[in-house]
């Protein structure tokens, strides 16, 4: 049965970062390697959970300040727990429906977040982001992608079969993976208004691009 996202990452929260470090190909490498790529100052982390790669970003830059943003309340709680004398500014809700302002953040990140998502309904979110950019500030995406199109294709009709099915009419976001390809989601951050698109890492279905506006 499909799960509504915020449902999802609540029933998960015990164990989820050991999880995610030892589940996911790679991830002991592409977390601090993201972390790494992050400038001080003020950071938008978009899906943030309970901010895995800011265990690294924090122990380089322990001054900086992050605004999350998080559709699961649980996941905030931890991050706040975990890091109570840093400069945290913690969002419940969709980073789709949040206002992010302009020229406002030095740098942002998303790691295992948005491969939930359809080139589409990306868009209109990274014109946004792009906005809400600093000059010559980077968007620092890791995240796990389609190895081709007909695998785009298949996991993206997979959900909507399974929607029709389960009796789901609603336009809230459910917990499947229907990750694009790096094509299209350089796409997308082009058509939002980002200058430069670059890929900085790999490991097996995982990628870091920046996005530089």
């Amino acid at each position: 049965m499909l799960e509504k996202m915020d449902a999802f990452f609540e029933a998960r929260l015990e164990g989820y970062e050991e999880h995610m470090l030892t589940a996911i190909e790679g991830a002991e490498e592409f977390y601090p390697f993201t972390a790494a790529l992050l400038p001080p100052g003020h950071i938008l982390d978009l899906g943030c959970g309970t901010g895995l790669e800011l265990n690294w970003y924090f122990a380089e830059h322990p001054s900086a300040k992050v605004t999350g943003i998080d559709l699961s309340e649980g996941m905030l709680a931890a991050l706040r727990k975990k890091f109570p004398d840093k400069a945290l500014s913690l969002i419940p809700g969709s980073y789709f429906e949040v206002p992010l302002g302009e020229n406002r953040f030095d740098g942002a990140v998303s790691v295992e977040s948005l491969h939930h998502f359809t080139q589409a309904e990306k868009l209109p979110l990274y014109r946004k982001l792009c906005t809400a950019l600093k000059p010559g500030a980077a968007f620092i995406l890791t995240d796990y992608f389609a190895p081709d199109a007909d695998y785009e294709i298949f996991f993206r009709s997979e959900l909507l079969r399974l929607k029709a099915e389960q009796g789901i009419a609603d336009t809230q976001f459910y917990h499947y993976d229907t990750p694009l390809t790096v094509e299209h989601e350089t796409e997308a951050l082009l058509a939002a208004g980002f200058s430069k698109i670059e890929i900085l890492g790999q490991w097996g279905a995982t990628c870091t691009l920046r996005a530089t506006k």
